[in-house]
């Protein structure tokens, strides 16, 4: 069971999480969700879909972003939150910045998901104070530069340490394990050869014993494989998230819900569950 404020979810089955980029920049649907409005329609439409919960993110952590400023995110993000607050799925934020997740705490989210790992000041002090779930991501360097020469000697083992090490730290901040999630952080700061070595071994993260979220949907890596432009990847997103599920991932981040719900419908269904 992961908890998430007064969520919890029964992570023995894979979830979904609805990816709700209230941006103008993401690499896949910037601008398509942009207005309060057209977010809100989006956020119902994927807990039709199935989406087991909303993660909504007021700034782009594609390759090369260029950050946001507190105010914008902030005007981007918390009418959504607010208009959501009884949605009968957890409302997760994806930011790096405590005032943002502070904020959207007090308006009704319940998931952290931060690409920093609450290693920015003050963040980790934010959820400590709370009730709320976390996702802690792997990330070498930062958005804007992450992909210029990412290097590991070894990338499973390197990207487990960095979790271990942050679950250490955030379960001495008073944080329980029930409430922590792990995303092994596939396209930032890693090459080709560096994502496919994590997906091929996420069974080796996974023995850590944290839920882990794969986080996949539309990237690059996809792209490079199939020479597919990054709106005809979601077949290849689809085999990507069943191959996760199948070796550890207990939630896959998406942007196609139901297609995401149908495929998971049939793997679960093959196993009798």
């Amino acid at each position: 069971m992961f908890q998430c404020g007064r969520f919890q979810l029964d992570l023995s089955v894979p979830r979904i999480m609805g990816i709700l980029n209230v941006t103008p920049d993401s690499f896949s649907d910037g601008g398509l969700h942009a207005t309060t409005q057209a977010a809100i329609s989006k956020a119902w439409q994927m807990i039709e879909d199935g989406a087991d919960v909303i993660d909504i993110g007021g700034e782009s952590t594609r390759p090369g972003a260029q950050s946001v400023n507190l105010d914008d995110e902030l005007a981007r993000v918390l009418p959504v939150i607010a208009a959501l607050r009884d949605a009968p799925v957890p409302l997760s934020v994806d930011t790096m910045k405590p005032q943002v997740m502070q904020a959207a705490l007090d308006a009704g989210a319940v998931l952290i998901n931060d690409v920093n790992a609450l290693r920015t000041p003050g963040a980790l002090d934010v959820v400590a104070a709370s009730d709320a779930g976390v996702c802690l991501m792997h990330m070498q360097g930062a958005p804007r530069t992450m992909q210029a020469s990412p290097h590991y000697h070894n990338v499973v083992a390197e990207v487990g340490i960095f979790l271990a090490e942050r679950v250490a730290v955030v379960k001495a901040a008073g944080i329980p394990d029930r409430r922590i999630m792990l995303d092994p952080g596939f396209g930032f700061g890693k090459s080709q050869q560096h994502n496919l070595a994590l997906l091929r071994d996420m069974g080796q993260l996974a023995k850590m014993g944290y839920p882990l979220l794969l986080g996949i949907s539309r990237k690059s890596i996809l792209g490079a494989i199939t020479g597919r432009p990054v709106d005809e990847r979601m077949p290849a997103s689809i085999a990507a998230a069943l191959y996760g599920v199948m070796h550890g991932a207990s939630m896959v981040r998406v942007h196609d819900v139901a297609e995401t719900r149908d495929a998971l419908q049939i793997y679960k269904a093959i196993r009798g569950e």
